[in-house]
């Protein structure tokens, strides 16, 4: 059945359910609602933690046997299953329909999904999953930007901050709707602040403490076709001790915006049209960065590009071969024009 997330932590006090499923795009949201999950499983005893991520080649008799076989000191356990693509396959769809009619006991399982489609909402799997007596379905949603100050100002408030109009404002403009930005700039200002008040200059004293080197001026380097700029600026990124998987996830939101918008040109809508009905939409300042990028690349390639990026994302994760920092140098200079043979 769907839990609406607003209502998580409540319904996490009263019980755990054996089935979660969190889908959306929004990695922040997403991540702190399967945090609140693995917490409260980790507070009522289950111990034990076992993750499967889903892909190509999996082995869908490794979740039967998770769920069937017995611990070995009868410990509770959170099974965690990532479908990364939102495709589990005939075989995907019989081992989750056979777990869902009888989950074992003393075990959690904890789905991860993107944002599924109409179609794929009506499939016997996500509907099970939806609809199912067993399972918790939760549907993240993206903050529009009309409401991102106020979703800026609750964090900042959680932060135990309070912010006037005009900082909220700035911030707002700075993160342009992406929230893990957004997140880490609060966490800044926890920092900067004198007592607990966030006015414009103290936002404006963050930004030029970053501005040195930062991922978003790493993004409007590559956007801009800056190449020599962008590796620059990531090797300082390196230095710094920003985490490769931030900056992975930033590359990989452009590419995904960029490959949509690139497909929507191909089909003859014009780009203005495009920036607008984008989602998130394109920014009226960044318009004229995403234009030149799309002059480099088709569609096809952006998306080849965007599996490069979710490679690397793997590499961050210790789940495949390669440095990871390489392949983001790399990535940089494919995104911003340079002709480099892509990844096998």
């Amino acid at each position: 059945m769907k839990l609406n997330p607003a209502q998580l932590g409540k319904h996490l006090q009263a019980g755990l359910a054996p089935v979660y499923v969190v889908s959306g795009d929004e990695p922040l949201l997403c991540q702190e609602a399967e945090d609140a999950i693995r917490a409260a499983t980790r507070q009522q005893g289950f111990s034990e933690r076992t993750v499967f991520h889903a892909e190509a080649s999996f082995d869908w008799g490794l979740l039967y046997e998770a769920g069937a076989s017995l611990s070995l000191f009868a410990e509770k356990r959170l099974i965690e299953l990532r479908i990364a693509n939102g495709k589990p396959g005939d075989k995907g769809t019989a081992a989750i329909l056979e777990y869902l009619e009888r989950p074992p006991q003393d075990t959690v399982l904890l789905i991860s999904l993107p944002k599924l489609d109409g179609s794929t909402q009506k499939t016997k799997w996500a509907k099970a999953l939806i609809d199912g007596p067993h399972s918790q379905f939760l549907q993240i949603w993206p903050i529009e930007v009309a409401q991102l100050p106020n979703w800026i100002r609750q964090r900042l408030s959680q932060a135990g901050l309070a912010a006037s109009q005009e900082a909220v404002e700035l911030i707002a403009a700075r993160v342009e709707g992406n929230l893990l930005a957004a997140a880490q700039e609060i966490e800044k200002l926890k920092l900067l602040a004198e007592g607990n008040q966030i006015d414009a200059s103290t936002v404006q004293a963050a930004v030029a403490d970053s501005a040195r080197y930062d991922v978003f001026g790493l993004v409007d380097a590559i956007l801009n076709g800056e190449a020599a700029h962008a590796l620059r600026m990531l090797e300082g990124l390196r230095g710094e001790g920003v985490e490769p998987l931030f900056i992975v996830v930033m590359l990989a939101r452009e590419l995904r915006q960029l490959a949509g918008l690139a497909l929507q040109f191909s089909q003859g809508v014009p780009l203005e049209k495009a920036f607008a009905s984008a989602r998130p939409p394109v920014w009226d300042k960044r318009r004229p960065l995403y234009s030149r990028a799309l002059q480099r690349h088709t569609a096809a390639r952006w998306n080849q590009l965007l599996i490069d990026a979710q490679r690397i994302d793997a590499q961050v994760k210790g789940q495949a071969a390669g440095d990871a920092w390489s392949s983001l140098a790399r990535l940089a200079l494919l995104m911003a024009g340079q002709r480099l043979p892509l990844s096998e």
